[in-house]
C-alpha cells in the first residue's frame, strides 16, 4: 500500500483543504502516514501571507526531501500559486500545484512516475470563475468541523497578497454546502465552523442568494445539526439581515470574529479597508442589541506604514471602549508584491512590538472582563481533548458556544458530545468549570435546577 504524508502551514482553509487532498488519495487506496516517518509521497500545503510564510514552506519542503529524496514531492496552497518557479527551482521538488486543481493531483504523480519529469501544474487563478469542489466528509480531529463555502477575495487590501493567491470571490453551491454538511452531522458532528478565505462575502457573486439565506437553509435543511460558527465576517459584510437572522436563529452561536485591522479612519484608507470606524462601531451596537453576551473577537495589525502614536491610540481607545473578547494583534510585517511594502514611513521594529504589546495586554485584560460576566452560570461546551495536568487527571478541554475556553472534569465519551458545564471560575486563557450534564439526555424533559 503506497503511503502519502501531509504538512499544511497557514489558516484553517489549508487545513480543510488538506483533510480534501486526503480523501482523494484514501480512494485511491493510500495509507496515511505521520510526516515525520518515511513515506512515499509528501504532500506540502504551503501559505504565503508573509514573507516569513514562503521561508516556513521552503524549510519545510526541504525537511520531506531530505527525509525520502526517492518521494515524490507535491507542494500545493498559496505559496505555490504566486511563486511556482521559486518552487520548482528547489532541488527535489517533483510536482507543484497551485490552489486549484488539486484533484489533478494524483493523475501529475502517476506522470511523474512514468516521465521523471517535474510538473508544473498552476494556472492563472484570475481567471477562474468558478468553485472547486472539495469534499471532506469527517475530519482527523473530530469534534469541530469546518465547512468550506467560498474561494477567493475582491479586496485588495493594500497589505494583502490573498487576492493573487487565491483568486477572486466564488462561492459554492448552497446544495454542495447543505449536503456536506448533513454528512458532516451524519459523521456525528454538533457543531460546524462554515469558512473561506472571505466567508462573508458568500453569494457576492451570485444572483439571488446571500449568507444570511445560506444560514437559514443550514438551520431549516440540516437534520442534527446543533451549532454553526462564522469563521470570519467583515463588518461591511453584517447586513442587517445577517443580523435579523443571527437574532432568530437557534443555532448560529454568540462569537463572531470581526476583523477590525485598525480603529483608525485613515489608516484603513491607507489599507484599503472598505468600512469607516462609525460603520463597525454601528454593527457592534446592533449585533450586542441582537445578542446580548455575544463574543467579538479581532485582528489587528500595528505598525501598518505611517501609523503614528495618535492612530495607535485611536486603535487602542476603540478596541477598549467596544470591549472586544480577545484579539489577535500582528506587527505589520512587509509583503513583497503588495502596495503597502512600497509605502514610505515604514515603522521602526522596536515601536512595532511596544504597540503589540500593549494590544496584547489590553487584549489579556479585556478577556478577563468578558469571560468574568459568566461566573456562576450554566453554559453549553463541547470537549474537545483531555486536558494536560500533572496535577489531576479527567480534565478536558472545550469552547462554549461564546468561545471560552473552558477546563472540566469529564469523560472520553463526551468528547465532540454538547455538555452542560457551570463556569466555577472565570479566567483567561482557561475558565475552570464543574459538568452538570449532557445535553442529549436533557433534549426530552425539563431542565432541573443545578
Amino acid at each position: 500500500m503506497p503511503t502519502v504524508a501531509f504538512h499544511t502551514l497557514g489558516c484553517k482553509v489549508n487545513h480543510y483543504e488538506t483533510e480534501a487532498i486526503w480523501q482523494l488519495f484514501k480512494d485511491t487506496g493510500y495509507e496515511r502516514v505521520e510526516f515525520e516517518s518515511m513515506s512515499d509521497v509528501y504532500v506540502i500545503n504551503t501559505c504565503t501571507v508573509t514573507n516569513t510564510g514562503d521561508k516556513k514552506s521552503r524549510q519545510v519542503i526541504r525537511r520531506a526531501i531530505r527525509k525520502n529524496p526517492n518521494a515524490v514531492i507535491c507542494v500545493t496552497g498559496c505559496y505555490a500559486q504566486t511563486s511556482p518557479a521559486e518552487i520548482m527551482a528547489i532541488p527535489g521538488v517533483d510536482i507543484v500545484v497551485g490552489t486549484q486543481d488539486r484533484v489533478k493531483m494524483l493523475e501529475y504523480i502517476e506522470q511523474y512516475k512514468e516521465e521523471r519529469q517535474p510538473i508544473n501544474g498552476v494556472g492563472n487563478i484570475m481567471k477562474n470563475r468558478v468553485y472547486e469542489e472539495l469534499d471532506v466528509p469527517a475530519f482527523t480531529d473530530r469534534t469541530r468541523a469546518s465547512l468550506k463555502i467560498q474561494e477567493g477575495c475582491n479586496n485588495f487590501c493594500t497589505f494583502c497578497i490573498i487576492p493573487w493567491a487565491r483568486g477572486l470571490m466564488r462561492s459554492r453551491d448552497p446544495k454542495e454546502v447543505i449536503r456536506q454538511a448533513q454528512q458532516l452531522v451524519d459523521s456525528g458532528y454538533k457543531e460546524i465552523v462554515l469558512t473561506g478565505i472571505h466567508t462573508g462575502g458568500y453569494g457576492e457573486d451570485m444572483k439571488d442568494y446571500n449568507l444570511a439565506m445560506l444560514l437559514r437553509d443550514l438551520e431549516a435543511q440540516v437534520k442534527g445539526l446543533k451549532r454553526i460558527r462564522i469563521s470570519s465576517i467583515e463588518a461591511s459584510q453584517i447586513t442587517d439581515e445577517v443580523i435579523e437572522v443571527i437574532n432568530q436563529s437557534n443555532m448560529v452561536v454568540r462569537h463572531l470574529h470581526i476583523p477590525l485591522q485598525s480603529g483608525s479612519n485613515t489608516v484603513l484608507k491607507r489599507m484599503r479597508r472598505k468600512y469607516t470606524m462609525e460603520y463597525f462601531a454601528e454593527r457592534l451596537d446592533r449585533l450586542k442589541e441582537a445578542l446580548p453576551g455575544l463574543a467579538v473577537t479581532s485582528d489587528v495589525i500595528v505598525g501598518f506604514p505611517g501609523e503614528t502614536e495618535e492612530e495607535f491610540m485611536e486603535t487602542y481607545n476603540f478596541i477598549k471602549k467596544h470591549k472586544f473578547s480577545e484579539l489577535h494583534v500582528f506587527p505589520y510585517s512587509k509583503r513583497t508584491g503588495t502596495p503597502a511594502e512600497r509605502m514610505e514611513d515604514q515603522i521602526d521594529e522596536e515601536v512595532k512590538n511596544d504597540r503589540v504589546h500593549r494590544l496584547i495586554s489590553l487584549s489579556d485584560q479585556l478577556a478577563k472582563e468578558y469571560a468574568s460576566q459568566f461566573e456562576g452560570e450554566v453554559l453549553e461546551v463541547i470537549p474537545e481533548e483531555e486536558y494536560k495536568d500533572e496535577a489531576k487527571s479527567g480534565l478536558y478541554v472545550g469552547y462554549s458556544d461564546n468561545y471560552l475556553k473552558v477546563v472540566f472534569p469529564a469523560m472520553e465519551e463526551m468528547v465532540g458530545q454538547i455538555v452542560k458545564v457551570k463556569i466555577n471560575k472565570a479566567g483567561y486563557p482557561y475558565n475552570e468549570g464543574q459538568f452538570v450534564r449532557v445535553l442529549d439526555e436533557i433534549a426530552n424533559c425539563e431542565e432541573t435546577a443545578v
